[in-house]
């Protein structure tokens, strides 16, 4: 732990909590029993994704999306929702159907993601950087009967689209050529470009009846067993973000030994530079969702570019940036930055990969009126579980901070699951709270697993100090997380096997300043056989996202070393690497 400032805290986080939910606080507590559980949750939390909507337009005229030269207003972004809800309901779609969203961060991904959770859809989000059969696998496991994509997508699912039976409908944005297909039709025939939602009718959103506790999402996760898992939420999980976000903010201040500040409706507008994507849970639930209610600025990129991002800080006044440490150093560490005006920047925050705690420093450095922040969550938790930022983040680098005041945090002994850990003491951590997923989508057995008594086993290692501070020491589960990306090692182990040359493969992180770790393969050849390295990596690129390929093959030509039990020592294999670091 570092030196705290003189006087600081002025009170423990459980003191802090216990103000801000005290009764008649905006961060009121109360306690409910889900699914047969009873465990806190938000009094005043909005209740419905529906409620979300019906919220934000209250902001009127204010600009909510802004994406290269367009520009969406809160109004003219509930017209849209409205006109393609209806839409929807035409088509079929009644409670409970999946609706999938295929494409980069458009102004049209949110419509269809509101259009469809407001009239009581399970909306489907999937990864956009997959390939055709992996977003074929998507669309079939989910039973999706409508998909919503971006002709990036469109183009790469055309061959697949005979193989997802249940489609009924595909809707296509910014596609220039006519499209002749049965199914498909032109999203801008429906709503027209995004600079002509302010002229859609003035209608109101469908009458569907919504609960809290009703299903919502799919957001997939990658999984041990190669096939990603849909982790199905509820609109009060999704929904939990806003006050739990919220609450940390005011939290910093008391532990400052100042008082929250009071809404002010005549403040600036908040602005964030949204460079994660939709299709994960941080962007969708951690930063969309909250801005949508709080009538914040989101300022969409097409792609993450350091230049395009200075530009856009400087001209938006960008409050708010971030999303993975990767794009933090970058901030940070570009020659050019001097030549831009980035005054207006009050926030760095991340999660999603690990982080140097010299990060923290340098963005204090770097932004003197910054406060960096991190947090910890997955998309079984519907993002955030932990917060940290402020004095607490400075004082304690390598934690991921406490849990929020609805949520409870376990470590227990990975060897049974069920004996519960004292403080310090590392084991694997469990979440519990409202923010916790229902099961994975038509997996009964890892759900079981997985899903215990309104908890999550998070395959996390970690320990939680005297004061609920919780830090992860390692993954259990055999994953990578390469600049916010789950890479699940025995996806790409699969492939390299599935190559005729291969006969022993494993996956290791090569470590990486700013991407946290990339993906490096060692692999053992058949007798007589051959293959390169960038035979090898073609190979996954065939079958899998680019950013699952390794980056670098090794040969080794013998069986991969194992321990007694069989497993492979990735510890060892990791030194093949060591002159690659960056």
């Amino acid at each position: 732990m570092s030196e705290a400032p003189a006087g600081w805290p002025a009170m423990s986080i459980a003191q802090a909590h216990g103000l801000l939910t005290a009764p008649g606080m905006p961060f009121e507590m109360e306690t409910k029993t889900i699914r047969g559980v009873e465990m806190r949750v938000w009094k005043n939390q909005p209740p419905t994704l529906r409620a979300i909507v019906e919220a934000a337009r209250a902001h009127g005229e204010k600009v909510l999306l802004v994406y290269e030269d367009e520009r969406v207003t809160f109004e003219a972004f509930y017209r849209a929702v409205s006109a393609y809800a209806r839409e929807l309901q035409a088509q079929g779609v009644v409670k409970g159907d999946r609706v999938a969203i295929i494409m980069r961060n458009l102004p049209e991904w949110i419509v269809a993601f509101y259009g469809a959770a407001s009239i009581g859809a399970i909306v489907t989000p999937l990864n956009a950087w997959w390939t055709g059969a992996e977003l074929e696998y998507g669309l079939t496991d989910s039973g999706a009967k409508i998909a919503v994509m971006d002709a990036e997508r469109y183009q790469r699912l055309i061959e697949h689209l005979p193989r997802c039976p249940d489609l009924a409908r595909v809707y296509v944005s910014r596609e220039i050529e006519e499209i002749a297909h049965p199914l498909v039709t032109k999203l801008e025939s429906v709503i027209g470009a995004a600079t002509d939602w302010a002229s859609l009718p003035d209608q109101p959103l469908p009458d569907v009846e919504l609960e809290a506790d009703d299903d919502a999402t799919i957001f997939y996760t990658s999984g041990t067993t190669g096939k990603p898992k849909g982790a199905l939420a509820t609109h009060r999980g999704v929904n939990s973000n806003i006050l739990s976000g919220a609450c940390a903010g005011a939290r910093a201040f008391l532990r400052r030994g100042e008082k929250p500040p009071e809404p002010d409706p005549n403040a600036p507008q908040r602005s964030t530079l949204l460079s994660v994507p939709f299709f994960h849970a941080t962007g969708c639930f951690a930063v969309l969702n909250p801005s949508l209610f709080g009538g914040a600025k989101l300022v969409l990129m097409h792609k993450w570019d350091v230049i395009r991002a200075f530009e856009l800080i400087q001209r938006e006044r960008i409050q708010s940036a971030g999303g993975v440490p990767t794009i933090a150093w970058q901030l940070i560490e570009h020659p050019l930055r001097e030549n831009y005006d980035l005054s207006s920047l009050e926030s760095v925050a991340y999660g999603g990969a690990p982080s140097a705690p010299e990060l923290v420093r340098k963005i204090k450095e770097t932004f003197p009126k910054s406060a960096s922040g991190n947090g910890w969550g997955m998309t079984e938790t519907c993002a955030t579980v932990t917060t940290h930022g402020s004095e607490d983040y400075t004082n304690r680098p390598m934690s991921c901070g406490p849990a929020v005041p609805v949520a409870e945090l376990q470590i227990r002994d990975p060897a049974d699951g069920v004996t519960v850990l004292g403080v310090n003491e590392l084991g694997e951590l469990w979440a519990k709270g409202p923010m916790i997923v229902k099961n994975y989508w038509n997996k009964p057995e890892a759900t079981t697993q997985t899903f215990v008594d309104g908890w999550v086993r998070t395959g996390d290692l970690a320990r939680v100090d005297e004061e609920g501070f919780c830090f992860i020491v390692d993954r259990a589960k055999d994953m990578l997380i390469r600049g916010g990306e789950n890479i699940y090692c025995i996806e790409v182990e699969n492939v390299l096997y599935d190559h005729p040359a291969v006969m022993d493969a494993a996956l290791v992180g090569i470590p990486h300043k700013t991407l946290g770790e990339e993906p490096g393969a060692v692999v053992t050849l058949k007798p007589g056989a051959s293959a390169t390295e960038a035979e090898l990596r073609a190979h996954v690129a065939e079958h899998l996202a680019a950013f699952k390929v390794p980056v670098k093959v090794k040969f080794w030509h013998e069986t991969l070393p194992r321990n007694a039990n069989g497993k492979i020592l990735k510890n060892e294999l990791k030194k093949l690497f060591e002159d690659e670091k960056v």
